[in-house]
């Protein structure tokens, strides 16, 4: 039976009709703005509408080139606005804890990038991020603290636990770009901060939002520093979902640079298929080759490079006699010839037309000076050897198939990986999701010997009831990830075996939290100095902190790595080899001796630990006997 309509059972709402015959007739008109109750609301631009009925220019506000929206000030204020938050270690849920350099992070990551700022500063060489597409259905995140965290919960589970609130960004929405941008600029103004002066950022987006995210980016990094926009072809098969009238089976990936003059891209290895085709004796050093004449009519002429060549059949041949009869000379020298011959990059033979011909051998992984190389070309803007499909595949091959319906690929991410000049640097993800990108880390290190680090970072969104990542026991998302790193880490050193023993696969684990200080806004510049009195003292710290709470925020303000190296000796911290030691129990004299006497850079301690006034009193002293350039601090 044929499905009938429902009647609408109320009258039609004007106000929308009006507002679509508008938006068919003057679309450039359409905008969003602020009604006086401060809330963003779809809207009419008056001037701009003015303008087109009009048959003489409108006055009006003073025109300007610029991209702006609502709240675009608030985002750049929230971008720089200070928080009162720190990272707390899980060890039970990390990876080779005290071993690994890799971080994984849950939170949401406009705090954690923010944490991240002064001690990453100018060190990540490499950003990735896949951030929602603004596709009508994708949620967002929503910076308003300004509700309390009772009506959070009220809101179908999607809120974190610091009450970051996820709200669904229907296209029917009056904000649906300004939710999005709001969204989107302040955490890649951060992100920035982050980039070495050489590193890059590639950003995944669609159609919908890319010019908006090219606007962004064109300001935030400049528009000189633009890169690329790569066009991925990510489906096979059919076209996406939301595809209309055409079948689009692409994505974008922006790619901008923090300077574009200091930026080093490497090239795509030539295919060895292409013109590298033949082979001889050396071809498990120097790999196939195509051959190239050595006469060549198009090089400006020079007497030293025109002489005789000796046939097979003892026979001259000149330059002219493989031009043609033009006047011509060879590209090499005689003694570079000689050369040549000697070592095996000369051919000499009858062309099609029987007139001896002489070659050399442009051979794929050696050049013509005889150093092995890996011959390159310049990497092409579309990028259509991965498809979704693999992402899948290896997810089902991973038991973890049915979790993510829009994974990247590893190879994609590895493939952008392997334009970077570098063995030995960060890459980040502040939208980790599946963790695609430390698993593509970990690839390209094992296939490489590189030491490439990752920071992962992800909001631990809750999973649905009804999905099979929630059936499988994982509550949210960054079980999954942390799951999948686990499992590809494994998969990995098993299948390079005994080259991937060094091979770092684990991870830390750290969680987004509200500082370990009780009720006080702390910054580091709230550390104090030692030369207090003891009078006033009282334990500032929140009671369900451990030692091990303190440090990690303690390196946060110092500036120091979240992977650092951390010895533990009873309960004293030694961190990178006494560039920090921290001391949180009960402090008295021997202590503060021993301490000082492994004259570490650093060392902080906890203000309510001295024991009594003795131990206060001759810190100073004892620190000027062993260690007077260490910089003292409490918390």
């Amino acid at each position: 039976m044929e499905k009938q309509e429902k009647l609408a059972m109320h009258t039609s709402n004007l106000a929308d009709r009006n507002f679509a015959a508008l938006e068919a007739m003057f679309p450039n008109a359409v905008t969003e703005t602020v009604d006086e109750n401060g809330e963003v609301i779809r809207a009419i631009d008056a001037e701009v509408l003015a303008q087109e009925i009009n048959t003489h220019v409108v006055s009006g506000i003073e025109e300007r080139y610029q991209f702006t929206w609502p709240d675009k000030k608030k985002s750049l204020l929230l971008a720089n606005a200070p928080i009162a938050a720190t990272l707390r270690p899980s060890r039970e849920e990390s990876v080779d804890f005290d071993d690994t350099e890799n971080l994984y992070i849950e939170g949401d990551n406009l705090d954690v990038l923010k944490l991240l700022r002064e001690t990453y500063l100018n060190r990540v060489k490499m950003v990735y991020i896949d951030p929602p597409y603004n596709t009508g259905k994708d949620f967002v995140y929503e910076d308003d603290f300004a509700e309390e965290r009772s009506e959070f919960l009220n809101r179908d589970r999607q809120y974190d636990e610091q009450g970051n609130r996820l709200t669904p960004n229907f296209d029917s929405n009056g904000r649906f770009h300004t939710d999005w941008l709001n969204m989107i600029y302040p955490r890649l103004r951060v992100a920035r901060d982050l980039l070495t002066e050489d590193g890059l950022i590639f950003i995944s987006i669609n159609d919908r939002e890319v010019k908006n995210l090219m606007k962004i980016c064109d300001e935030i990094f400049g528009e000189r520093n633009f890169v690329a926009d790569l066009i991925w072809a990510n489906h096979e098969g059919g076209g996406s979902s939301d595809s209309k009238l055409f079948r689009i089976k692409h994505e974008h990936i922006i790619c901008y640079s923090k300077s574009l003059e200091s930026v080093d891209i490497l090239g795509v290895p030539v295919n060895n298929e292409d013109r590298y085709k033949s082979q001889d004796e050396y071809v498990s050093e120097r790999g196939k080759y195509y051959l190239q004449k050595l006469g060549m009519g198009s090089i400006q002429y020079s007497s030293s490079l025109d002489y005789p060549i000796l046939a097979p059949d003892g026979t001259n041949v000149m330059p002219a006699d493989n031009n043609g009869g033009r006047k011509a000379c060879w590209r090499w020298s005689k003694q570079k010839f000689d050369w040549g011959v000697e070592n095996g990059f000369i051919e000499i033979k009858k062309d099609s037309k029987g007139v001896w011909t002489v070659y050399t051998k442009q051979y794929l992984n050696c050049d013509n000076e005889g150093n092995i190389i890996t011959r390159t070309q310049r990497p092409m803007g579309i990028i259509n050897e991965y498809s979704s499909t693999q992402a899948s595949k290896m997810l089902e091959n991973m038991g973890m198939g049915s979790f993510f319906n829009y994974a990247k690929p590893v190879e994609l991410i590895n493939y952008l990986c392997k334009r970077l000049n570098s063995k030995d640097h960060i890459i980040l993800d502040f939208f980790a999701g599946s963790s695609t990108t430390a698993h593509a880390v970990m690839q390209h290190n094992a296939e490489d010997g590189g030491n490439r680090r990752f920071i992962m970072v992800q909001l631990p969104e809750v999973t649905e009831e009804n999905s099979e990542a929630y059936k499988a026991g994982y509550n949210n998302i960054c079980e999954i990830g942390k799951e999948r790193i686990r499992r590809a880490g494994q998969k990995i050193k098993e299948e390079a075996g005994l080259t991937a023993q060094k091979l770092d696969t684990g991870f830390r684990v750290l969680k987004l939290d509200s500082s370990n200080m009780k009720d006080v806004y702390y910054t580091p510049e709230e550390y104090s100095q030692m030369g207090f009195n003891l009078e006033g003292f009282m334990d500032n710290i929140k009671p369900d902190r451990s030692d091990e709470d303190l440090l990690f925020q303690v390196m946060l303000d110092l500036g120091i790595p979240l992977s650092a190296k951390i010895e533990r000796d009873g309960k004293v911290f030694n961190v990178n080899d006494n560039y920090l030691i921290a001391y949180f129990d009960s402090v008295d004299i021997s202590t503060i001796t021993e301490i000082a006497q492994k004259q570490p850079y650093y060392a902080v301690f906890r203000d309510s630990s001295f024991i009594n006034d003795s131990a206060l009193v001759n810190v100073e002293q004892i620190f000027n006997t062993y260690s007077p350039s260490t910089i003292r601090r409490v918390l």
